[in-house]
């Protein structure tokens, strides 16, 4: 059993928000809304605990996106009241669209506070025996949702200061949310899967972005955030193409980013969507070094039907041919809930899932 994170059976982060809390948000505000908060947020700590689980989150319960409740309280970032971003995903039966509010890039980028400290301070004290994992989109989310249109002009000129700013108000966030005791950060960055797929290329390209280069743009500056991250805090990276209402917006190896991304990107281990064929192989995992730990996504969280035990460990025997099983851990392939919204299964198909790594995990690795 690992003794330090990420552990051999983790998760992503947000989980589904139980429907008292759904009513809660439609119906309160200010401190009744965080007492509701604070109560889910308690038994489902309480839950992980129970699972197995020795890691735990908050379920992303405060939030109502994985990544815009952090990006829009960035200094110097707003939200556009005239316009919406529009991300299609797909299912089995259609497509559907993801729309919230575009964001502004205008002012210059800093950190005005740490974000997300209070919410990280409760998970804290109240977890028991689970390590307190955060969860915050990476700076390349920022670029990736608005890109070059998004940043005025005016305030940055220089495209490369903006680089600078946003880098380093993520470094100012890593130092504070360290000074708290956070020991277990992710970046939540689903661009450097995205990039795997031509067609997500194609429209970088078509909003004058470099697309075959911008997988480096976005490594150097995750790598700048981290520079000075603190002694003893772990940081790790997730990326899926997408998660959202059981739908995805990407497909594609991890070829097109891999040698880059696992030889050069700054981070202490990789989760990794597994679960079906749109992941590609696991030949990619050639490119990871000793040392770093990959968490195999290959639970998926978009249905409730469970895996098998025997599968889920024939596939980690497949990816133990390109990687050292010892570097390998177990987890779902993206959160259960990365919007309100969440996915469609229940939460005890949800708990069931987490039991299920839980108890692989151990006959795996012990």
């Amino acid at each position: 059993m690992r003794t330090s994170p990420p552990f051999r059976a983790d998760h992503v982060g947000s989980l589904l928000r139980p429907q008292s809390l759904l009513r809660a948000r439609e119906s309160l505000a200010g401190d009744e809304l965080r007492e509701a908060e604070d109560a889910a947020i308690r038994e489902v700590v309480r839950r992980q605990e129970e699972t197995g689980l020795q890691s735990a989150t908050d379920g992303e319960f405060r939030r109502a996106s994985w990544h815009m409740d952090f990006i829009y309280r960035l200094g110097g970032i707003g939200q556009a009241t005239d316009e919406h971003i529009t991300v299609r995903f797909h299912n089995e039966q259609g497509d559907i669209e993801f729309t919230p509010a575009a964001l502004r890039v205008h002012d210059r980028i800093k950190l005005n506070e740490p974000i997300f400290a209070d919410d990280f301070t409760f998970l804290r004290d109240t977890v028991t025996t689970n390590v307190p994992k955060l969860t915050i989109p990476s700076p390349s989310m920022v670029h990736y949702r608005g890109g070059p249109a998004a940043i005025d002009p005016k305030v940055y000129p220089d495209v490369e200061e903006f680089w600078r700013d946003l880098s380093a108000a993520y470094a100012e966030q890593v130092r504070r949310i360290g000074a708290l005791g956070c020991t277990y950060l992710q970046f939540d960055d689903t661009s450097l899967a995205y990039l795997n797929d031509p067609a997500q290329r194609a429209e970088l390209e078509s909003r004058g972005d470099d697309a075959e280069h911008m997988h480096l743009r976005y490594i150097k500056q995750i790598n700048a955030a981290l520079a000075a991250k603190p002694a003893g805090m772990t940081i790790t990276t997730h990326m899926c193409r997408g998660n959202f209402r059981s739908s995805w917006a990407a497909s594609g190896s991890y070829d097109f980013v891999a040698e880059a991304l696992f030889g050069e990107l700054k981070v202490d281990g990789f989760f990794l969507e597994y679960d079906d064929e749109r992941s590609g192989g696991f030949e990619p995992l050639r490119y990871v070094p000793k040392g770093k730990m990959v968490v195999l996504g290959l639970v998926t969280t978009k249905h409730g039907e469970l895996e098998s035990k025997d599968t889920l460990k024939r596939r980690i025997d497949e990816a133990a041919k390109f990687i050292d099983l010892d570097q390998l851990c177990l987890s779902p392939q993206c959160g259960f809930s990365s919007t309100v919204e969440g996915n469609e299964l229940t939460a005890d198909q949800q708990f069931a899932k987490l039991r299920l790594i839980v108890e692989t995990a151990q006959e795996v690795w012990g």
